[in-house]
């Protein structure tokens, strides 16, 4: 899709901020093929609904480093020392998230390192991320925007793990990692209040997702990648909040547009670079039917427990007036409860699989 003049014009307006690495270089192209089977590593980036805790990350934000000065780079030995801790803070959740059971990295509590693992979870997830601080603050000063995540990766974990999957057995990059890419939440819902309003949510939305592409999947196509999986977005406007809303902001219309032009872009890239494969899954159809009909799913449920946040509602939910967690669809005002993270991958693997060339 070419981008709008408003957009065009927003983008020349602004200087992202991700390092292009003067070591991703094209390699020679060839046709796109995936194999879910094949896949051995998934290098995940993203937000709060995809970031995992590490032991050298950022508390309750990242699995390692954060961008505050000096902090977003690491050792090659902390990288591959570094683990995936699961507990109640492990995530954004509660509990595992999507690429947790997706892999089945990091699922157990604990402290888990992802090359133990038959499918290795790198998460360079932020919580609270945005696609960049050129188009909306940071939620905080140690936030690690999406175009920085993947900059973040290329710079000091490309180096590392590039040259491990490139010389597993028979597979070569292409085939043995899928990147993993679910951006969107908080860019929708901060630009509500916070876009500029001298431009549309279709244009901004086009800028931001164009900035996606141009300075994350390209730099990562660059470096030898070339299977990309990208998640639409959940159905935000029926969160809690919003159940109760004559006026949901966003709107389901809003979260379409969103669904709408990443899809077009995603295509656009795939038929533009020979030899990638941009896959779309579409979990916002998926978990709106799970909403419409939760209890096939064992929900009973769709806001969430006031006191979520409390640990003893683990094992004791009926002293804070709650269901099990697991019963519910929210985690809390924002998240998914890692119940629908865990119910929604079947379905994932299923669209995956269907991908399988």
């Amino acid at each position: 899709m070419t981008p709008s003049i408003a957009a065009t014009t927003l983008l020349s307006l602004v200087t992202l901020s991700a390092f292009h690495p003067a070591s991703a270089k094209c390699v020679p192209p060839k046709e796109a093929h995936f194999n879910w089977d094949d896949v051995e590593y998934l290098i995940a980036f993203g937000d709060s609904y995809t970031f995992v805790q590490g032991t050298y990350g950022y508390p309750n934000y990242s699995f390692i480093g954060n961008y505050l000065p000096g902090e977003l780079s690491f050792t090659p030995t902390e990288l591959l020392s570094n683990r995936i801790v699961q507990n109640f803070t492990g995530t954004a959740e509660g509990g595992p998230n999507w690429v947790e059971y997706l892999t089945g990295c990091g699922v157990e509590p604990g402290e888990h390192l992802p090359s133990d693992c038959a499918i290795q979870l790198w998460d360079f997830a932020f919580a609270g991320a945005d696609v960049s601080e050129e188009f909306l603050p940071l939620h905080h000063n140690f936030t690690t925007p999406l175009v920085n995540q993947t900059a973040q990766y290329l710079k000091w974990a490309e180096p590392v793990l590039g040259p491990r999957i490139e010389g597993r057995g028979t597979n070569k990059k292409a085939e043995a990692a899928l990147v993993a890419v679910w951006i969107g939440i908080n860019d929708v819902n901060d630009s509500q209040s916070k876009k500029p309003a001298n431009i549309t949510f279709q244009d901004f939305w086009q800028a931001e997702i164009e900035a996606v592409f141009s300075e994350s999947v390209l730099p990562l196509f660059g470096a030898g990648y070339r299977n990309f999986l990208f998640v639409n977005l959940p159905p935000l406007d029926r969160t809690a909040a919003n159940q109760v809303k004559s006026n949901p902001s966003p709107s389901k219309e809003q979260v379409g547009w969103w669904n709408e032009i990443l899809a077009n872009r995603a295509r656009e890239f795939a038929e533009t670079n020979q030899g990638a494969k941009a896959m779309v899954y579409d979990a916002n159809t998926f978990l709106n039917g799970v909403m419409n009909r939760p209890e096939q799913y064992g929900i009973t449920n769709l806001t969430y427990c006031p006191d979520y946040a409390q640990l003893e509602v683990l094992t004791k939910p009926e002293e804070y007036g709650c269901r099990p967690l697991d019963e519910y669809f929210w985690y809390n005002s924002g998240h998914m409860s890692s119940h629908t993270h865990k119910i929604m991958v079947p379905n994932l693997i299923e669209f995956l699989e269907a991908q399988s060339t």
